[in-house]
C-alpha cells in the first residue's frame, strides 16, 4: 500500500500541519483526516476541505480525488515529458502517487503540500526524495552554486538556529560552505531521530539539478538515505495518526 500525507501551512505563522492521509492499495484511494487537522483547526482556524467536509469520515474513490488530481500535470501537455524528467521518475513509472510523492503537489494558489511515507529500500535503508525548500530566500551566489552541483554530490546538514520561523530548520550546505536550501519541514523530526542513532549514516546527495526556467520549487532534487534502525517508525508522532480509529496504521506494510 502506498501512503501520502497532506500538509497545510498557516499563512501568518508559517507553521505546517499534517492534516490528512491518502492511501492507495492498487485499486482504490482512501483519504482520512489526521490529528494534525484538529490541531490546525484549534490553533489557526484551519477550514475543512470542500471535498472532505467531515472530520470523522473515510473517503474512498477509484480515481484520485480532485484535490490531488488537480496537482498533477496532464500527460497531454507538450511539456509533460520534461516535467517527468525534472522529477527524475523512470519511464513507465509516472503513476499519480509517484508523481505526487516526488513533486510535492505544490501550487502557488494554496498552502498545501503532499509527501510520501518512506519505506525501507532494497537494502533495508531509509530512503526519500525531496526538492530543496526555501530557494527563493537565498542570495544570487547560492543559486549560481546550485547550478554547479553535480549528480551524486554530497550535501551536509546544518542546524538553522537563526531561522526566525523555525529554530529546528535544517540547512543543506555544500562542502565549500554554500547554503543551497532547506530540508522540507515534514522530515526534520525524523532526521533528528535518525541522526541521534548514527549521524554518519544520514546522507543527502544531489539527485538532479534542473536549470532555469524550471520553477525554483523543482530546481534541486535531493535524495536522503539513513540506517533504518529496528524501533524507528517514520511520521509516528501524534499529529500523523488518523482520526478514524479503524483505519489500518500507515506502517502495516513495513
Amino acid at each position: 500500500m502506498k501512503t501520502l500525507f497532506l500538509s497545510w501551512q498557516d499563512a501568518k505563522s508559517r507553521v505546517w500541519f499534517p492534516i490528512g492521509r491518502l492511501t492507495f492499495d492498487g485499486t482504490k484511494y482512501q483519504f482520512v483526516y489526521t490529528q494534525g487537522a484538529v490541531e490546525a483547526q484549534s490553533q489557526h482556524r484551519f477550514q475543512l476541505l470542500y471535498s472532505f467536509p467531515d472530520l470523522n469520515k473515510v473517503y474512498t474513490s477509484l480515481e484520485p480525488f480532485p484535490l490531488f488530481s488537480n496537482r498533477l500535470m496532464r500527460p497531454s501537455r507538450p511539456d509533460y515529458k520534461n516535467y517527468i524528467e525534472w522529477l527524475n521518475i523512470p519511464e513507465g513509472e509516472d503513476d499519480p502517487v509517484t508523481i505526487l510523492s516526488r513533486s510535492g503537489g505544490r501550487k502557488t494558489t494554496d498552502n498545501f503540500e503532499v509527501f510520501p511515507l518512506p519505506e525501507p529500500d532494497e537494502n533495508g535503508l531509509y530512503h526519500i526524495h525531496f526538492f530543496a525548500h526555501g530557494l527563493r530566500h537565498l542570495p544570487a551566489c547560492a543559486t549560481e552554486r546550485i547550478n554547479q552541483l553535480q549528480t551524486g554530490e554530497l550535501l551536509y546538514l546544518a542546524n538553522g538556529f537563526q531561522n526566525p520561523y523555525d529554530q529546528r530548520a535544517l540547512l543543506l550546505c555544500t562542502k565549500d560552505h554554500y547554503i543551497v536550501g532547506y530540508c522540507p519541514r515534514y522530515i526534520v523530526d525524523d532526521v533528528f531521530k535518525l541522526k541521534s542513532k548514527n549521524p554518519e549514516l544520514v546522507k543527502v546527495n544531489v539527485e538532479r539539478v534542473n536549470p532555469a526556467p524550471t520553477p525554483l520549487q523543482l530546481r534541486l532534487l535531493c535524495n536522503m538515505t539513513a540506517e533504518w534502525h529496528e524501533e524507528f517508525r517514520p511520521f509516528s508522532s501524534w499529529e500523523y495518526q488518523p482520526l478514524v480509529a479503524d483505519i489500518p496504521t500507515a506502517y502495516a506494510t513495513l
